[in-house]
């Protein structure tokens, strides 16, 4: 069984930083394709960002040149990056893992706002 722990959420202020991780245990997660998604209140999820095993990434247009994604696959590990944030970066950021199979995260709150 693949799980996924989603971490570093938090309240921050317009323009600040945070650093998203997201430890996966079980399967191999070098193979796997890893993906940062949000949902923000009464919106549909959306991706942020991927990054495939071989460390290509892809980001939505809202997010490019601010967000980060990466990879260690010694620690299992995927992070996110997030600078300059604004209001509108306010959401609920799920790690999702994909190669056979799709496995989702908890999920961890970040809230932008002064």
């Amino acid at each position: 069984q693949v799980q996924l722990v989603e971490s570093g959420g938090g309240l921050v202020q317009p323009g600040g930083s945070l650093r998203l991780s997201c430890v996966v245990s079980g399967g191999r997660f070098s193979m796997y394709v890893m993906g940062w998604f949000r949902q923000a209140p009464g919106k549909q999820r959306e991706m942020v960002a991927t990054i495939t095993s071989g460390g290509s990434t892809n980001y939505a247009d809202s997010v490019k040149g601010r967000f980060t994604i990466s990879r260690d696959n010694a620690r299992n590990t995927v992070y996110l990056q997030m600078n300059s944030l604004k209001p509108e970066d306010t959401a609920v950021y799920y790690c999702r893992s994909t190669w056979a199979t799709i496995y989702w995260g908890q999920g961890t709150q970040v809230t932008v706002s002064s």
